[in-house]
């Protein structure tokens, strides 16, 4: 039996519609670990949403031994783990071989694996604003962009940053933006890090950082193609296996997506 599991939180509660001889489920509220332990090996499960999902499903089942085929339709807004993977939106990609080494982050007290990035500056504040609107409008179509440019140019504030790749720290003002890249994408598309490697058993640190608020406005945009590494003088990319970034004062942060807040560091570790 193949079973679709969905959040029937999310999509303004919109069942997926699914092949007969399958079974839909709603998955709010439950205990993967006990669920996946019912099934019987040959059965098959579909996850249905985006990189939220993902994220809450490998947290969820992490040190559970996973004996089924599991896959995941895309179906959320950003989908960046599929964007690495070069997969579609609508696939059922396969992706029990992306399950294992995981990288975890280690920051306010929590401790949690991430599949695709570690976000810290205006990403995260990002996230803080979309997270704030949708609290007032739950069905209001969220403009990532716009929240960037606006906080670039008016709300957010660069930070002196601490950035310590495997025991070796450096240090820079005016940091935009210093996450952890696990994949190539992150903000729904932006290819923040093109030559990280998923496969390598590395993490990319990209350190954005820029004393002209115009500056780094008008570069901002090629960070969606990737063009962004060619600016030497205000991108440098660190490669390693645990990255610590303290930046001088708290700011929000994301991981995959979910959003921290009052975050003044983050330890990453890939094993």
């Amino acid at each position: 039996m193949k079973y679709y599991l969905y959040n029937s939180l999310a999509n303004n509660g919109i069942r997926p519609q699914v092949a007969e001889g399958t079974e839909l489920v709603d998955a709010v509220g439950m205990d993967y670990p006990a669920y996946l332990q019912k099934l019987a090996p040959e059965d098959e499960v579909v996850l249905v949403g985006g990189d939220g999902t993902l994220n809450y499903f490998i947290n969820a089942v992490r040190g559970t031994e996973i004996k089924n085929n599991i896959y995941l339709l895309g179906c959320g807004t950003g989908n960046d783990f599929l964007k690495d993977i070069g997969r579609q939106p609508g696939e059922e990609v396969l992706i029990n071989p992306y399950l294992s080494a995981l990288p975890t982050v280690y920051v306010n007290g929590l401790e949690k694996l991430f599949i695709n990035n570690m976000g810290f500056g205006i990403d995260g504040y990002c996230c803080e604003v979309a997270d704030q609107i949708k609290e007032k409008n739950p069905k209001e179509e969220i403009n990532y962009s716009g929240i960037a440019i606006k906080g670039l140019l008016f709300h957010f504030k660069p930070c002196h940053a601490e950035i310590t790749v495997d025991g070796v720290k450096h240090e820079f003002d005016n940091v935009w933006i210093a996450p952890t890249m696990k994949g190539r994408f992150y903000g729904g598309g932006m290819m923040m890090a093109p030559d990280q490697d998923r496969a390598s058993g590395k993490l990319s640190v990209v350190v954005y950082h820029c004393r002209s608020k115009l500056k780094a406005l008008i570069a901002f945009p090629s960070i969606f193609k990737g063009e962004h590494v060619a600016k030497k003088d205000i991108i440098k990319i660190f490669i390693g296996n645990e990255i610590k970034v303290r930046f001088s004062r708290p700011c929000a942060a994301q991981i995959d997506g979910e959003t921290v807040l009052n975050v003044t560091e983050y330890t990453a570790v890939q094993p």
